[in-house]
């Protein structure tokens, strides 16, 4: 799908100087969460020399999707050149590989400024705590150990607490619910776009190159 998509590259071609492809990239950074409004659009298109817009959107995705991995997965040069199809030319390819090099570390940095970082559960581990005479009703303990990669509180922790029937109820029932809107969300997404009559594939990237940023 990726592959299909990026074979939209070759449009770049049209632009007029390295220095508006280097725009095109800057502007989808700093409209990474709100997405171009119309005058950056009119700009771009004009720049490419596109006559329909229907052809800009398809490049976007690509460029976006390429942005997002130098910046989120920290690929290296030779990484980046080995997304590109065999359509796109060598002379662009090498130039896409050097701009995003170029912006990589500052648009990194921006992100972990960005990001609220919260920690994320590495192991999980539970056993059934001793009885005492006292005690009727059976309790687990539940010990969760969390990686937090924060810059400013990076290492593990650990969370212990103890569960009773009751109380593991009511965690099920809320994670039942949490697991049943992420599905309902995908299946919105897919929805929409057999219903407006739209490339589902084309759509469906433009709206995960939106959430992720």
């Amino acid at each position: 799908m990726e592959h299909t998509l990026w074979g939209h590259l070759p449009l770049l071609v049209r632009s007029t100087s390295k220095e508006s492809i280097e725009y095109l990239l800057q502007a989808l950074w700093r409209t990474r969460k709100t997405g171009l409004d119309a005058a950056d659009r009119d700009i771009i298109r004009d720049m490419l020399q596109l006559q329909n817009e229907t052809d800009l959107d398809p490049l976007l995705v690509c460029l976006r999707m390429l942005i997002r991995k130098c910046v989120y997965e920290n690929i290296n040069k030779d990484d980046i050149q080995k997304l590109f199809p065999n359509e796109v030319l060598p002379e662009l390819q090498r130039l896409l590989t050097l701009l995003l090099q170029k912006f990589q570390r500052e648009w990194r940095e921006e992100v972990l400024k960005d990001q609220a970082t919260f920690p994320r559960l590495k192991a999980m581990t539970w056993n059934m705590a001793e009885q005492d005479a006292e005690s009727t009703d059976p309790v687990a303990v539940i010990n969760l150990k969390l990686q937090n990669d924060s810059q400013s509180q990076s290492g593990e922790s650990e969370v212990k607490f103890q569960l009773a029937k009751d109380s593991l109820d009511t965690m099920l029932s809320s994670m039942y619910c949490i697991r049943d809107q992420l599905s309902n969300m995908v299946i919105t997404i897919f929805g929409i776009c057999f219903s407006v009559g739209i490339r589902c594939t084309t759509r469906v990237q433009i709206f995960f190159s939106l959430v992720v940023w």
